[in-house]
This record gives C-alpha cells, sequence and structure tokens, in this order.
C-alpha cells in the first residue's frame, strides 16, 4: 500500500537525517525487507528513587525482516563524506577522515564494534524489543554510504572495487584552484550534498566562488565545490589543511 507513495526529501534536516529519511522510505517500498522498527531509542533509568529520571544509553538505527530468507536483522545507517591522506598513520581506515580532519572511517568502526553492535545485546535492549514484540535479531550489518575524495595523481585502480565504486571526487590545496575562464562554480551548504549536482540554482564565476571559499577556509572548514562546463561536471574539496 505504502509502495506507491510519494517521497519528499527533507531538504531542511541535517545530512544525517536526510540519509535516515531515503533508507527509510527504501525499505518501506522494499519487497526483500520489511521494516520492524527504526531509530529505536534504549534508555536505562539513573536514579533509584526516581524511575522516571533516564539516561540513553544509544539507538539502534533499524530492524528489519529478511522477506527472503525470514532473519531478523539490526542495521546501523551511516552516511559520509572521506578524503583519503595517505600521511596518516599505517592503518588504512585512519587514512579515510572527514574533509576537517574531525573524523575518520577507524573511529566510525571502533565505534560501532564497540558502542553501536553491543547495545543490541543490553538487557534495557531485550526488555524494549519484548515490550514492542519485535524478535531479537539474529545478525548486524553495517550500511555505509560513502562519498569518497582522493588528492589528485592517485591511481584510482589501486583501491579495492568496493571502494572504487564510492570515490566521486577530488580534493586540493587552496593554491591549486586555478581559474578556468569556462567553468561556473557552486558551494552547496551541508543539507544540499546529498541532492543532484544540477538541483543547485546558485552558480558564481571563479572570482566570487574564491571569494566565498576563502571565507570558509579561514573559519578551517573545507568547502565541497561544483564546478561545471559546457563538456563536464565535477566535485572537490578545497582543504584547509
Amino acid at each position: 500500500m505504502h509502495r506507491n507513495k510519494t517521497f519528499n526529501f527533507p531538504m531542511n534536516s541535517v545530512l544525517g537525517m536526510q540519509a535516515e529519511a531515503c533508507f527509510e522510505a527504501y525499505l518501506k517500498q522494499s519487497k526483500q525487507f520489511k521494516l520492524l522498527a527504526a531509530n529505536l531509542q534504549i534508555h536505562t533509568s539513573t536514579s533509584f528513587g526516581n524511575p522516571n529520571e533516564k539516561e540513553t544509553l544509544g539507538e539502534l538505527d533499524y530492524i528489519v525482516r529478511n522477506l527472503k530468507t525470514e532473519k531478523v536483522v539490526h542495521i546501523e545507517l551511516a552516511c559520509k563524506f572521506y578524503l583519503y591522506d595517505e600521511t596518516v598513520a599505517d592503518v588504512e581506515t585512519q587514512k579515510w577522515i572527514g574533509p576537517n580532519r574531525k573524523d575518520s572511517l577507524y573511529d566510525k568502526l571502533e565505534k560501532l564494534k564497540w558502542k553501536q553492535f553491543p547495545l543490541l545485546h543490553a538487557t534495557e535492549t531485550i526488555k524494549k524489543l519484548a515490550a514492542l514484540n519485535v524478535p531479537i535479531p539474529t545478525s548486524q550489518q553495517l550500511c555505509l554510504k560513502s562519498f569518497l575524495f582522493l588528492p589528485k595523481g592517485i591511481n584510482v585502480e589501486v583501491f579495492p572495487k568496493n571502494i572504487q565504486e564510492c570515490i566521486v571526487g577530488h580534493y586540493m590545496k587552496p593554491t591549486d584552484f586555478i581559474k578556468d575562464e569556462a567553468a561556473e562554480y557552486a558551494l552547496p551548504s551541508k543539507k544540499e550534498w546529498l541532492l543532484p549536482i544540477n538541483s543547485i540554482t546558485n552558480w558564481y564565476c571563479f572570482s566570487k566562488i574564491k571569494e566565498l571559499i576563502d571565507e570558509q577556509l579561514k573559519l578551517k572548514k573545507s568547502p565541497l565545490v561544483y564546478k561545471k562546463t559546457p563538456h563536464s561536471l565535477e566535485r572537490f574539496f578545497v582543504v584547509w589543511w
């Protein structure tokens, strides 16, 4: 019944919530999965004297039933933009970092391993699922939607196929951002990062976009930039670091 409903992209939500809305819409129209629970918050009482005073232990993103296998699965969703910095450490997952160097793929996987996945087995979670009449999942999975960016000059083919499929652009230092007379540029807000590039309406000449980029760099923010010419369309980050 709900499979024919029109999906309205939540333009005013933060990127993470936009990704959740898209994924939940996919699950609801899927013929392979049945959504049993979404964004399930798990709480514990923090006061013996006041049982209504609770602490949030965490959240289970999605619990679904695979209609082909009949197995119940817990799925954690993440939507990340990572840049590859080969100078970072020796562990490959540590080389994939956020545009402002505040997070990494390694950090995400560690949080998943030590906090998000173990939450399923907490006593409070078992009680919550029982109260909702939701079966306890027999397996857990991560759905990681990644948008990956490489420094120019790195051969894409050195990466595994699953990584190659997620590479969508490159990044550069401010000194490498060179004027192209034939190009127009856009500086999408983070809430626009998941939208198709051709849906962006504000495009600028080089001098104006350079001014906007410099403003971001002064704040130690690495902006995502779109560039279009009559024959090409590309996206890249200009990094402050």
